[in-house]
C-alpha cells in the first residue's frame, strides 16, 4: 500500500503529538520534586516516635551514573562507597525533623503504574539509639543513609528509611543494608508535595 504525502503527514503529526504528550507526562514526573511523609520507629528501648521528613529531589542520576556507583558497591572495598558518594555533588536532600543531610544518589524505576525511588547520603541523617543527640556519634562504617520510596502512579504510598546505614551488594546483585539501629525506620503517608 502507498501512503500519499498528505497521509504521511497526518502519521508524522500523530507521532510528533505522541511523544510531546509523552514528553509532558515524563516532565510532570521530573524533578525537582518533593515528599513529605512521617518517619515511625521505635528505640533500641523500645519507645516509639515519630518525625516528619521531607524529601526533595533535584535530579535523578542516569542509568550510566548509576551502573558506576553499583559497581563500586559490588566491589565492597572500605571506604569506596562513602568516597565515591561524597565527591558527587548535592542533589536534593532528606530532612529528617530539623536536621537536612544531601541526596548524593536519586533514581526511579518504573513499577507498572507507579515507581520505586531510591536516596542515598554520603553522611548518617540520624542515630536511633541516642535521638536527642545534637552530633552524631559515628560507628564505624555506618557512614550513610538510604532511602526507599514504593509509589503508586499518584506519587503516594510508604517506604523505609535507613538512616544510618552500611550498604554491600550480595552475590544476586540485591543492595543489603546493615543499619545503626535494630529497628526499620518506616515512611508512612508519603504523598507528593503541590
Amino acid at each position: 500500500m502507498r501512503m500519499n504525502t498528505q497521509t504521511r503527514h497526518v502519521i508524522a503529526a500523530a507521532v510528533a503529538i505522541g511523544t510531546l504528550l509523552a514528553g509532558a507526562r515524563a516532565m510532570a514526573q521530573a524533578p525537582p520534586i518533593t515528599f513529605s511523609a512521617t518517619a515511625t520507629a521505635k528505640t533500641a528501648d523500645g519507645r516509639g516516635g515519630s518525625l516528619p521528613v521531607t524529601i526533595r529531589i533535584e535530579r535523578f542520576v542516569s542509568d550510566a551514573e548509576r551502573e558506576a556507583v553499583l559497581a563500586v558497591v559490588k566491589a565492597h572495598q572500605p571506604g569506596a562507597t562513602l568516597k565515591a558518594l561524597a565527591g558527587k555533588p548535592d542533589i536534593g536532600y532528606i530532612q529528617l525533623g530539623e536536621r537536612r543531610t544531601p541526596i548524593k544518589f536519586a533514581y526511579a524505576r518504573s513499577t507498572g503504574d507507579g515507581r520505586l525511588i531510591t536516596v542515598v547520603t554520603a553522611q548518617p541523617v540520624y542515630f536511633l539509639s541516642d535521638p536527642k543527640a545534637t552530633t552524631p556519634k559515628p560507628k564505624e562504617g555506618f557512614e550513610l543513609a538510604l532511602g526507599l520510596l514504593v509509589l503508586d502512579g499518584r506519587d503516594a504510598g510508604e517506604g523505609e528509611l535507613a538512616p544510618a546505614a552500611k550498604i554491600r551488594m550480595d552475590d544476586k546483585g540485591a543492595i543489603v543494608t546493615e543499619e545503626y539501629g535494630s529497628e526499620v525506620v518506616r515512611l508512612v503517608k508519603i504523598t507528593k508535595a503541590s
